[in-house]
């Protein structure tokens, strides 16, 4: 049986057509950071399977969690039952982030759902009808219905669905650079504001390093002014860190780059190491407080895949094992491999910047018709990687090899060369 012609004829995938008309690669088996094809070739994989697996394919002891688990109990509804994974995950969230409040969902974007919808009733509960959101150009959030509507309005899908999504606010996202200037940005920050504070429920963003929409690393010391500026005017601040949570900027959480915490946070991607699909949101206490003792008393969202206690155990191996990685130095020499690998493509004609925060390189180029080439050239190199538009990057598992990335980042080189 011809599975790829199967996968061609009726499958959809990402943001694609049905038959689908790029390449698909049909993939055996996983084992650390390689990917193994039908075909016999074997890639390095520089997208830890977008960004989430973290310790790399196949971990023994993630492993043995979830066949565990499945033996005693693969799924309960946690509408009125609970179990003691989700008890013993939500314990150490509250530990590693210093927030109380947890709420287990089953995807990214189901995550900022229902962040979103928290704090429309936060501000409900505090007898005020704000519920339209504030967002920074450039923002990526998910690809639901909520979360795209705080998605960039420009860059993202909002000529498909537009006129179906909230009608929201977008201000001008920080420059370029992690100690680069965010003046510009604070000043439309402070003037929009101003204009429109008393219909703002929270301003959405993610923290240090924006993903999806443009690979953008800015200035942690804009979040402590937002967060000051949110303050003044009673809006919540929420920091999606479903890309950046669990040490991808170096920092555990990108908000630990700053001295100030958010109100709400979301986090999935790397929380199970992409072995199984879950996310979280998680708040402060006033939050959390606030709703229940006001008359809507409830939290309105409850996914029939809430908690799931596979998941829960994944995710407490997973979080174990991360904490057991000496992760924060490996992560620091996956940036210094990067910064040394990637400067020569600095002065490439056909690249406008190359920027590296923790284990993600970036390299941005003027031209956004290369995409395919690119990827093309690299899965012929033995490196799996997935450019989009002008941006070419590799984010990367701790586990991987000193070799390996060397292999990504030279990989990177000479495709780009190669244009």
């Amino acid at each position: 049986m011809n599975y790829l012609e199967i996968d061609k004829n009726h499958l959809w995938h990402p943001y694609n057509s049905l038959p689908t008309k790029s390449p698909i690669r049909a993939v055996k088996k996983t084992k650390n950071c390689k990917i193994y094809l039908e075909d016999g070739q074997v890639l390095i994989d520089g997208m830890s399977s977008w960004w989430s697996a973290v310790l790399g394919y196949n971990n023994k002891k993630v492993f043995k969690a979830l066949k565990k688990q499945g033996k005693k109990m693969p799924h309960i509804m946690f509408g009125g039952l609970t179990h003691t994974p989700a008890a013993k995950l939500a314990k150490t969230l509250v530990k590693l982030t210093g927030f109380p409040s947890v709420f287990l969902c089953d995807s990214g974007s189901v995550s900022v759902e229902v962040a979103l919808k928290t704090a429309i009733l936060y501000q409900k509960a505090k007898g005020k009808n704000k519920h339209t959101f504030l967002a920074l150009k450039n923002s990526y959030h998910g690809d639901t219905l909520g979360a795209m509507s705080v998605c960039d309005p420009q860059t993202s899908m909002h000529s498909l669905y537009g006129d179906y999504l909230s009608k929201n606010i977008f201000v001008e996202a920080p420059a370029l650079g992690f100690n680069g200037d965010y003046s510009e940005a604070l000043e439309d920050l402070e003037k929009t504001l101003e204009k429109h504070h008393e219909k703002i429920a929270a301003f959405i963003l993610e923290p240090v390093v924006q993903g999806a929409g443009g690979m953008r690393i800015y200035n942690p010391k804009y979040l402590e002014v937002a967060k000051k500026l949110c303050e003044k005017y009673d809006i919540l601040l929420i920091f999606d860190e479903i890309a950046t949570g669990f040490g991808h900027t170096g920092e555990l959480f990108a908000f630990m780059h700053t001295n100030i915490k958010p109100d709400i946070i979301t986090i999935g991607k790397a929380l199970t190491s992409g072995t199984m699909t879950m996310a979280a949101m998680l708040t402060s206490k006033d939050i959390s407080d606030t709703i229940t003792n006001s008359e809507i008393g409830v939290l309105m969202h409850g996914p029939t895949f809430m908690a799931n206690p596979l998941a829960c155990s994944v995710a407490n191996a997973s979080i174990k094992e991360l904490l057991k990685l000496n992760w924060k130095n490996k992560v620091k020499d996956i940036e210094t491999i990067f910064k040394k690998e990637l400067e020569v493509l600095k002065s490439n004609d056909k690249v406008l910047d190359v920027r590296v925060i923790g284990s993600i390189g970036v390299v941005e180029l003027k031209d956004d018709r290369n995409a395919l080439k690119l990827q093309e050239f690299c899965v012929q190199n033995g490196v799996w990687l997935r450019p989009f538009g002008k941006l070419f990057y590799s984010i990367v598992a701790y586990t991987i090899s000193k070799k390996e990335l060397e292999k990504v980042c030279k990989t990177m080189v000479k495709a780009v060369q190669s244009l």
